[in-house]
């Protein structure tokens, strides 16, 4: 059995980096261009991180596993629960569109701006979807850096169920089960995890020994519901809700062992009507993300609630005996920020994808997209992208595209740090890949004009006005070496720099990501994998001079799987395996050495 799963793994696995079309598996996208396609035939820089990945390295949180892939950072204000932030190519959370099965996760309404990646933990994930580089022609607001859309596992025929458990450090629980039935007619899937651990201290002065703090724990319920019936053979109907309910529990900034503690109601739902016909291919959806969150211990708003609506549709007509495609696109959404602020703003957009495949070699995307604002001047953004398969091993892509993300109404609204005379900002995007056998290099290179930030000087929200760039280089090889032996090697160097040149905060200049697997024991998985980040700096408060280096460091994790029956798999995993010291934020507490002992039952 090691054997088909060493080999299933590999070629997923493979595929799924490299977009090579040698390999029998060739995962379907639906980020790219809104449609279904295979990863072979997209002009798009993606990356797919897949549920075997995901499960044999037993990641806890989504922001774990983008770390994975190059490209990719992540740092974060303590430990589990706390303020996470994820940056795309140097390029922080708000301008990256995130979806869980394709609804908006980006909050409209917090301080975080963006998507609060602390919450989402790894619950029945099929794959994780990155395209990078602006995506503003295809999704609109948001999507400056890129596009994360997390999808979650689907029905199979028949009743499946499972169970998972597992216990470690810092008196860490985790649960949760699965069931799912499906037939040619219906099919339903919901699925529960919870996990809660004591946590260490999230504030900790550099230096000092956090077991001599005070703990600040964390508790996370995340539950989805899935179910879908067919009206007739061209006409079915999806629905999927998905809530995620935390407490956390923090410090306020230089007070390790103060309280400062918070709890999050999220709720996403869809409705999809799906109409196939000898024509074309037409999806009808309506779409909503609520957000609760509340801080009582803030001195002025303590809570933040927000929501966005989403109704829309597209459709996919192909031509020339189905090689070729458009989609045409339609969709209204609103933002609203609730409580003290009672704000709102909305867009209406107007969207064209067309795709061509040349003589079977040559893949040419072009998309254009019109957004119609309520409260900013409507803007005109576009995407353009070519691959050339030289042959099976070799391959040419290059993509540019233009970006536009508005201000948040917290950003705009909230009293004391917004600023209403905020206006959108725009970015510009352009990447180059060479794919040889296991190998691809990207070049990136993308600038953001008059860029919404925090102004320090001024204590509150400005325009920077002027250019900031983000550029860098990306390496990635995936392959079978020796005998039953997986190796993935990924390299990113970044420069991302503000409109005077400073190099930007917590971004780092290097990243080397490395991962083995060796599956030569039967009914074993050994796997260890690790990070090494290079220098990575931040200032002083309302300076450019440096106060901390936060970089420098390399991080090991190690893991082992065993299967008990085909159906009972048995996991331990060490994280942080030299116990190494370090912090991603200064003055912020990261994991010391931690141990999880964890049980699978699927049938």
């Amino acid at each position: 059995m090691f054997k088909h799963t060493f080999s299933l793994s590999l070629s997923v696995i493979l595929v799924a980096s490299l977009g090579a079309d040698t390999l029998t598996v060739d995962p379907i996208v639906v980020s790219a261009t809104k449609t279904q396609q295979s990863l072979s035939t997209i002009t798009s820089n993606a990356n797919i991180i897949t549920a075997a990945e995901i499960e044999e390295k037993h990641i806890t949180t989504v922001a774990d596993a983008l770390n994975l892939v190059s490209g990719i950072s992540t740092v974060s204000n303590g430990g589990l629960g706390k303020s996470t932030s994820v940056f795309m190519r140097g390029f922080d959370t708000s301008r990256v569109l995130v979806l869980i099965d394709g609804i908006r996760y980006n909050d409209p309404s917090n301080s975080i701006v963006g998507s609060a990646f602390e919450h989402l933990m790894v619950t029945d994930i099929e794959q994780i979807e990155l395209i990078k580089g602006a995506q503003s022609g295809i999704w609109g607001n948001d999507a400056s850096a890129g596009v994360i859309n997390i999808i979650t596992k689907t029905a199979q025929k028949g009743l499946h169920g499972s169970v998972t458990g597992e216990y470690g450090s810092f008196n860490t629980k985790k649960y949760g089960a699965a069931a799912s039935y499906a037939t040619d007619a219906y099919y339903f899937k919901v699925n529960s995890n919870i996990i809660e651990t004591d946590g260490f201290t999230a504030v900790a002065p550099k230096g000092v020994d956090i077991n001599t703090l005070e703990d600040d724990g964390y508790k996370n319920a995340t539950t989805s519901l899935k179910l879908g019936f067919k009206i007739n053979e061209t006409n079915k109907i999806n629905l999927l809700h998905t809530i995620i309910n935390a407490q956390n529990e923090g410090d306020p900034s230089s007070a390790p062992n103060g309280i400062y503690n918070s709890t999050v109601h999220d709720k996403l739902s869809s409705i999809n009507f799906n109409h196939i016909d000898s024509f074309n291919e037409v999806n009808i959806y309506a779409k909503s993300s609520t957000f609760e969150r509340d801080y009582p211990q803030d001195t002025s708003t303590k809570e933040y609630d927000g929501i966005t609506k989403e109704y829309g549709l597209t459709s996919r007509i192909p031509y020339n005996n189905q090689k070729d495609f458009i989609i045409i696109g339609a969709d209204y959404k609103s933002f609203e920020h609730l409580n003290a602020l009672n704000k709102k703003y909305t867009d209406k957009g107007l969207s064209i994808t067309n795709n061509n495949i040349i003589n079977d070699k040559t893949i040419i995307t072009e998309s254009l997209r019109s957004d119609d604002y309520d409260a900013f001047n409507d803007k005109t953004t576009g995407k353009i992208g070519i691959k050339h398969n030289f042959n099976k091993e070799f391959y040419l892509s290059s993509n540019y595209g233009t970006g536009y993300n508005v201000p948040s109404a917290f950003q705009l609204f909230t009293p004391t740090y917004g600023n209403s005379t905020l206006t959108p900002e725009s970015t510009r995007s352009y990447d180059i890949s060479l794919g040889y056998k296991s190998v691809t290099l990207t070049y990136f290179y993308n600038t953001t004009d008059n860029m919404i930030a925090w102004d320090s000087a001024n204590v509150k929200y400005n325009n920077l006005i002027g250019t900031s760039t983000f550029k860098g280089i990306e390496a990635e090889y995936k392959n079978q070496i020796l005998a039953d032996t997986l190796l993935s090697v990924n390299y990113t160097q970044l420069s991302a720099k503000d409109k005077d040149g400073f190099d930007l905060e917590r971004r780092a200049k290097e990243n080397l990501k490395i991962g083995i697997d060796y599956y030569g024991i039967e009914k074993f998985h050994f796997g260890a994998f690790g990070e090494y980040v290079g220098t990575r700096v931040q200032y002083t408060y309302g300076t450019h001079t440096v106060s901390a280096q936060t970089g420098g460091y390399t991080i090991a994790n190690a893991v082992v799987n065993y299967d008990l029956t085909n159906s009972v798999q048995l996991y331990g995993k060490i994280d942080n395996i030299t116990d190494r010291y370090y912090q991603t934020v200064n003055g912020y507490a990261t994991s010391p050495r931690a141990c999880y002992l964890g049980l699978k039952a699927s049938f």
